[in-house]
């Protein structure tokens, strides 16, 4: 596992990447090969991995804080991790599955998406309250 301070930045950095990659497949690549409804959840797929992209980057900016002397506890830090790997599984869950629907349309992969949203949903609370820690 990547244990480098600036580990969530390289990740966010690169989510991005992709989203930017998987946005411009689904403008070009997909217009005339699915409905609009199957481009709505795909484009739902690309802005929400945008969103917890930049979450990594923030979470990666936070932990650095860490490795520059700023009085950061344990607890934080372990926070920290959590937030990012979790916004990562929610990349893979929650924007993964409506790709995945979009492009095989198997309605079942929409089982998945929750997951994936919840996962978003506790990065971002862990975010907040290490976000919190840190300035108090």
């Amino acid at each position: 596992m990547l244990r480098h301070p600036a580990r969530f930045i390289v990740i966010g950095a690169l989510a991005a990447m992709l989203a930017v990659l998987l946005g411009a497949f689904g403008a070009h690549g997909l217009r005339n090969l699915v409905s609009p409804a199957g481009l709505a959840t795909y484009h739902t797929g690309v802005e929400y991995h945008f969103y917890a992209a930049f979450g990594l980057i923030v979470v990666g900016l936070l932990e650095s804080k860490r490795h520059d002397g700023a009085d950061v506890t344990a607890a934080m830090d372990r926070g920290l991790a959590w937030a990012g790997w979790l916004m990562l599984t929610g990349i893979v869950m929650f924007s993964g599955s409506l790709y995945a629907l979009t492009l095989t349309g198997m309605r079942s992969f929409g089982m998945i998406t929750p997951l994936g949203g919840v996962s978003f949903i506790a990065a971002w609370a862990l975010l907040a309250r290490a976000a919190w820690r840190s300035v108090r």
